[in-house]
């Protein structure tokens, strides 16, 4: 190989290096992005992740408003809901279900769990009122009149949170209701109602609310009333803990707390 051949060949490889240089610099900025370019931190610090969240099927619809605003606030971050009844989805969280976090409506299925999530924090509390179809066409007033044998009342059944609280108050004022059905969950006591399959059926305030077009609602006294909490916490087989704490904790911020208000919710 000719000296000049060399030297050639050797210049090339200088400049070819100093090309290069300014791209590794330039490669230090792209150490927080994952493969796809996204950054894996979020500009409010909050590491970014795909997050499952079980919750209580009376959180549905203000969890999909939630779920937005926080997804909004994290570019980056997805949160996916399973609503279910508390009891299902403590059944899940006890199969090993795949999921981050977990809000249920009572504290007492979320007690039930404390080998498996991290510390629960009430994120807002709810009551009951009586569901009936629009104009109330069976005239109902108050709780009494649901022990009335002509009327198609329809109760969530005993295991579920909304069940236990509506048995509460019934047992409280010495009512005895005879349910024509016992749903696994909130919605499907409501939904019963909605198509006229039961005359009454009774609810949470905030589900009412989301078919004032088809149901309406009849105010039960707070002194004749529950008061049903929701413990938000993350879960220890979560593979995103951190994203799921920073979820977790978004639930008690003012902003969230709006959020779940405006939808009805009372404050924790």
């Amino acid at each position: 190989m000719s000296l000049a051949l060399t030297r050639r060949r050797t210049a090339a490889a200088i400049v070819t290096a100093a090309l290069l240089v300014p791209l590794a610099a330039c490669g230090s900025d792209n150490d927080k992005k994952d493969s796809g370019g996204k950054a894996t931190e979020s500009s409010t610090g909050a590491p970014k992740a795909d997050l499952t969240v079980l919750a209580a099927s009376s959180l549905t619809d203000v969890f999909k408003t939630a779920g937005a605003a926080y997804e909004k606030e994290h570019p980056g971050t997805k949160v996916t809901f399973s609503f279910a009844g508390s009891q299902e989805l403590a059944a899940q969280v006890k199969q090993g279900a795949p999921a981050d976090a977990l809000v249920t409506a009572d504290t007492k299925t979320m007690d039930g769990l404390k080998s498996d999530t991290g510390s629960p924090a009430v994120i807002a509390k709810n009551r009951l009122v009586i569901a009936t179809g629009k104009g109330n066409p069976e005239k109902v007033e108050n709780l009494k009149d649901l022990a009335d044998p002509k009327l198609k009342v329809v109760l969530a059944a005993p295991e579920v949170p909304v069940g236990r609280y509506s048995q509460q108050i019934l047992d409280a004022q010495k009512i005895d209701v005879k349910p024509v059905s016992q749903e696994p969950n909130v919605r499907a006591v409501l939904s019963k109602v909605e198509l006229g399959e039961a005359d009454a059926g009774l609810v949470y305030k905030t589900d009412a609310a989301t078919a004032t077009d088809k149901v309406d609602a009849i105010d039960i006294p707070d002194a004749q009333n529950a008061v049903a909490s929701y413990p938000a916490a993350t879960l220890k087989t979560s593979k995103n803990t951190e994203a799921a704490t920073a979820f977790v904790n978004w639930l008690s911020t003012p902003e969230a707390q709006k959020i779940l208000q405006d939808a009805g919710f009372q404050q924790p």
